[in-house]
């Protein structure tokens, strides 16, 4: 494995933050009333998809070899900080509903 390689460390952390979200889904419908849906709920569901869209691309990035396993793991490397950041907005949202 070269150095400067991030897609084994990509696939590790979405895959761990997919089964977060599927908790943070699940908790979320235990928790609000009559099981309503949520922008929460739908972030938190667009948050799946880059995570495991992230798995996937991290996965053929290792392998590929050559210009396109790194395409591939810069492409996954910018879905995994998409998703990052929507799992960040999720984080504040659900914190400002706990608190009101």
């Amino acid at each position: 494995m070269k150095q400067d390689q991030k897609s084994p460390h990509i696939l590790n952390a979405a895959s761990n933050l997919t089964g977060i979200c599927f908790i943070l889904i699940t908790s979320l419908r235990i928790f609000s009333n009559k099981g309503e849906r949520t922008v929460m709920d739908e972030a938190a569901a667009v948050a799946i998809l880059f995570f495991m869209t992230s798995c996937i691309l991290s996965f053929l990035s290792m392998r590929s070899s050559g210009s396109k396993s790194n395409k591939l793991e810069s492409y996954a490397d910018y879905v995994f900080l998409t998703g990052l950041g929507l799992l960040f907005v999720i984080t504040l949202l659900f914190v400002f509903n706990v608190i009101h």
